[in-house]
């Protein structure tokens, strides 16, 4: 909940929402720029049936989108949705087709509300909501999907069971594609304007350490993170240790990466360094008393003392079982 929280406020900005449909969309064409984008309500839904004194009435079942912008083109718009996945989605191609069905439905209820109160139009233009020359605005979503490797359906014909139907007929079943991005794949991080290279870069890095720490020494943009930015890289990586050396690594409202990144490995090296000390404290009590056991032994044999006496006196003087006693006693009495 915490990571989808923050890809959501991250993806919030207009200089990223805009660069990363530039980026991803239209291969690195300036196509969107920020001041095109206006925020819209992320709560959508669609038209349900339900009973209501015994007669069916529609009402509306709320969804809620990650992030939804209108992006304006001259005098038209389109709606433009960005949905984030940590998870495969098995039925996401219905899940778009909802949301963008709902969106739909939205305007065409915003145009029937003005179409209806209109004096010059036909009376199935009344009954529709809707002009013959009425339009609405096309709809589009994107999604951004951080996991592994996406095998869920692109496209909602992948999910219908077409078993036995007569292809003239299949043929007239409508599909409907969906837009998926894989995060981890997506190498062509150069298109991008803002720090999603970064965060991009990171994700794809994010299991192999040694090509993380090499791609974040090599990129000045790593000393110089918006906060955010360090926060969705961190959640990303899997390493909360980055979020708490965030403070010590922040000047002037930007964080630096590397400097983190650094803190860590010293901070392991002293661990290794600490614990390697305590188990050579560990080792070295072994050793000693392995030592003191075959030197209690070797005097019982010059003093002529038998195996029993041996090792009552290892069991009181070295406080150790019986049975450990009898396997020193095999292993050294010569």
């Amino acid at each position: 909940m915490e990571k989808d929280l923050q890809e959501k406020e991250y993806l919030h900005a207009p200089e990223r929402f805009a660069d990363l449909i530039n980026g991803v969309v239209c291969g690195g064409k300036k196509i969107l720029r920020p001041s095109d984008l206006t925020e819209m309500d992320s709560q959508t839904g669609h038209l349900q049936a339900s009973t209501r004194r015994g007669r069916w009435v529609p009402r509306r079942r709320p969804q809620y989108r990650d992030v939804i912008r209108k992006a304006a083109f001259g005098v038209n718009f389109m709606v433009i949705g960005i949905e984030n996945q940590e998870e495969v989605h098995y039925l996401m191609p219905l899940r778009c087709m909802s949301y963008d069905a709902s969106e739909y439905e939205r305007q065409a209820a915003v145009v029937g509300r003005q179409v209806r109160r209109r004096k010059d139009i036909t009376s199935a233009e009344f009954l529709s909501g809707f002009t013959k020359d009425s339009r609405l605005h096309p709809c589009v979503t994107l999604v951004l999907y951080y996991g592994e490797d996406w095998d869920g359906a692109a496209n909602l014909h992948s999910i219908l069971d077409f078993t036995d139907i007569p292809r003239d007929l299949r043929d007239k079943v409508n599909d409907y594609r969906i837009y998926v991005c894989e995060v981890r794949k997506f190498d062509k991080t150069d298109v991008f304007q803002t720090d999603l290279k970064q965060v991009f870069d990171c994700i794809r890095c994010a299991d192999d350490p040694d090509k993380l720490y090499q791609l974040m020494t090599n990129d000045p943009a790593y000393q110089e993170l918006d906060e955010e930015t360090y926060d969705v890289i961190a959640e990303h990586i899997k390493t909360v240790e980055l979020l708490k050396t965030k403070e010590s690594s922040m000047e002037g409202g930007k964080v630096n990466m590397c400097n983190a990144i650094a803190q860590l490995i010293q901070r392991g090296r002293m661990e290794g360094l600490n614990q390697g000390i305590e188990q050579g404290i560990e080792q070295g009590i072994e050793q000693g008393i392995e030592q003191g056991i075959r030197a209690l032994i070797e005097t019982s044999i010059e003093y002529h003392s038998t195996r029993e006496e041996t090792q009552e006196r290892l069991v009181e003087k070295m406080q150790i079982s019986p049975g450990a006693a009898q396997e020193y006693i095999r292993q050294y009495w010569h």
